[in-house]
């Protein structure tokens, strides 16, 4: 799917489109990823376009042709949005039906019912974690803030001990797990196994959700004490209808995509013979765009006309879920160019050689970059995108597993402390009613502990596994 592949490269089989020094090549990265972070921080340019300036300006920098440089970004683009778009849209449309069903409403209220005092935080990050698999981050914020609102004011909760654990539910399913844009751009990048990472991702989610959600939300209580604000509290999707799904089915439809694909996973690993019958049935079920397929249509029965939506108000759903994903969509096309110009000017082989010299393990590496490029643009999205490009000839030879791995490395590299140039901060602050010193004690760190946590875990898997 990449215009020059990962292999080729490695092999050295094929020539880069220039043919720079490690030193010149080194200043490009540097100057292009400079160019990229400058016009999103200081002219506050959509991440779309500083990816695009910045891809032709680092094949500028490394002294390729321009129309080669502008092949490559294109190519990548190209490539990137066949392979990924789709399953975002297929993502937003699941996600849309299950807020404006009130499907969402419906876990939340039932878990709720069945939870209480000390039990409330768990529960919280149970709900997060289960709504956040299809939905993006900041729809997943809209539709539990007016929860955590309504909890924290009612039972008289501190707003940390029960909004940290929502934060962090979403927050690790959106760096972590497919189908999340960020983890599909980087299992596209470093050709990962979907099933393996999404089994390997949920393995590494459980303890880093836990230690970052309920266990420091008691940490976070004490050092910012504040009451829920009232007037933030907004009205709920559910209350305008008369009727809701059940919720058995609608946790039934949020996982069936996953259990597909885990199905897939598991055949693979204990059929292990691409000719059999069942392992091309379960190859066919468990690819990640007939599995999500397979969810939005059982979403519009299971959740869609369980709520006495009509066909043409399941059809306005569908079409609102889309408007949205737009701009996520060409920042992920553009950020596949710009992974694919790094490639293509030869920086993956210099990053080969320099792992080789510096002796630092692939892993620890991709780790770091991503926390670069997230302290310097503030998105996890651009960093997991720019991280994936720069790492992925390391991935050539290696196993299945620790190739899923590199992902997960880079997902927890791209969630490193979030600060004033990160949207979510904002979007946190303004939510809880929280002053910068406040969402910094809270939001940043509770993020900076699910990066170092997720990162040293897969650290850990890969002595194991």
């Amino acid at each position: 799917m990449t215009h020059l592949s990962v292999e080729m490269l490695a092999a050295d089989s094929v020539e880069p489109i220039t043919s720079a020094g490690h030193a010149q090549l080194g200043i490009a990265v540097l100057a292009g990823i400079a160019v990229i972070v400058l016009l999103i921080t200081k002219f506050k340019l959509h991440a779309f376009l500083a990816l695009t300036v910045g891809s032709l300006a680092l094949g500028a920098f490394a002294g390729a042709p321009l129309d080669k440089a502008i092949t490559s970004f294109t190519t990548g683009l190209g490539s990137t949005v066949a392979g990924v778009g789709v399953l975002i849209a297929l993502g937003a449309i699941l996600g849309k039906l299950l807020a404006d069903s009130g499907g969402a409403d419906q876990i939340v209220d039932t878990i709720l019912a069945k939870a209480g005092g000390r039990a409330m935080p768990w529960a919280m990050v149970l709900i997060a974690s289960v709504i956040g698999l299809p939905l993006f981050f900041e729809v997943g914020i809209v539709l539990l803030i007016p929860v955590v609102l309504m909890v924290a004011k009612r039972g008289n909760y501190s707003l940390m001990r029960i909004g940290i654990p929502a934060l962090a539910g979403l927050s690790v399913m959106h760096g972590l797990i497919p189908p999340h844009p960020g983890p599909l751009v980087a299992i596209d990048a470093v050709k990962a196994n979907l099933g393996v990472t999404l089994a390997l991702g949920v393995l590494v989610a459980i303890p880093t959700v836990i230690i970052a959600g309920p266990l420091f939300s008691r940490v976070a209580a004490r050092w910012v004490d504040v009451p829920a604000p009232e007037k933030m509290i907004p009205q709920r999707p559910s209350e305008d209808l008369e009727k809701r799904p059940g919720f058995g089915a609608t946790v039934a439809t949020v996982l069936l995509p996953v259990v597909l694909m885990l199905a897939k996973a598991l055949v693979d690993i204990v059929v292990d013979d691409p000719d059999t019958t069942v392992q091309r049935v379960f190859d066919v079920i468990g690819s990640p765009l007939i599995a999500l397929l397979a969810a939005v249509i059982v979403g519009m029965f299971t959740l869609g006309r369980a709520a006495g939506f009509t066909k043409d108000r399941l059809s306005t759903t569908v079409e609102k879920s889309l408007a949205p994903i737009a701009g996520v969509l060409m920042i992920v096309g553009a950020g596949g160019g710009f992974k694919q110009t790094l490639i293509d000017v030869g920086v993956g082989q210099m990053i080969l050689d320099f792992s080789k010299d510096w002796s630092i393990p692939a892993l620890l590496l991709a780790w770091l970059i991503a926390v670069a490029i997230r302290l310097a643009t503030g998105s996890a999205t651009v960093a997991t995108i720019s991280a994936a490009g720069l790492v992925a000839p390391l991935a050539a030879d290696m196993s299945t597993s620790h190739t899923a791995l590199l992902v997960l490395a880079i997902g927890a590299g791209s969630l490193f402390f979030s600060h004033v140039n990160d949207a979510g901060f904002w979007l946190v602050k303004e939510y809880f009613g929280l002053d910068v010193g406040q969402t910094i004690k809270t939001w940043s760190v509770m993020e900076t502990i699910i990066s170092v946590v997720a990162g040293a875990l897969v650290l850990l898997l890969s002595l194991v596994i």
